[in-house]
């Protein structure tokens, strides 16, 4: 664990307030949840808490099958980072930060797909880019998505639409259960 040398105390509430320059650099936003560890040593450590991450199986499960029965090169993302994906190494886009593009998108709230000449969005390995994205939605808060990853963008097609704005309907409700 690396120490900051920033002290803040306790108020009669029993809040602390987590210094800007430390919210700004682990990208926490007024609102995200955040989990609490206590170890034997008596620290204190908060967490950044990813709803999508407690479906992790699920995620990579339905990027496999996008997969396998599709051809589709698919990635699960939380608000900070890729947690599963299916088509591409593992080892190159599992933890990946988003992009401010990206981010963006997930903002929208809605259906993202590349058109010919716009911005073209860079995920995962060198040369592959987010040709769909559909922002993850459950109890009214963004909290992810599930992108379709292409190396030759070309519009995108009405299936391909369809598979990954059902693939981030599903991922939302399932956390809503």
């Amino acid at each position: 664990m690396k120490a900051t040398g920033i002290v803040r105390r306790i108020d009669d509430l029993g809040r602390v307030v987590i210094p800007k320059e430390i919210r700004r650099t682990m990208r926490i936003r007024e609102g995200d949840p955040l989990e609490i560890y206590t170890d034997r040593d008596g620290e204190v450590i908060f967490k950044k808490y990813s709803p999508v991450g407690e479906m992790l199986s699920e995620a990579q499960g339905y990027c496999d099958t996008l997969y396998k029965s599709c051809g589709i090169v698919v990635a699960v993302v939380d608000r900070d980072a890729v947690i599963a994906c299916a088509g591409v190494p593992k080892k190159s886009v599992i933890d990946q930060k988003l992009s401010q593009e990206t981010e963006k998108i997930l903002n929208s709230r809605q259906l993202f797909s590349y058109t010919m000449g716009a911005v073209q969005i860079p995920m995962g390995p060198e040369g592959w880019f987010v040709s769909s994205l559909m922002p993850i939605i459950s109890e009214g808060d963004v909290i992810g998505g599930v992108a379709c990853l292409k190396q030759d963008l070309r519009e995108v097609g009405d299936t391909e639409k369809a598979l990954i704005q059902t693939a981030g309907i599903f991922l939302g409700r399932q956390l809503e259960e």
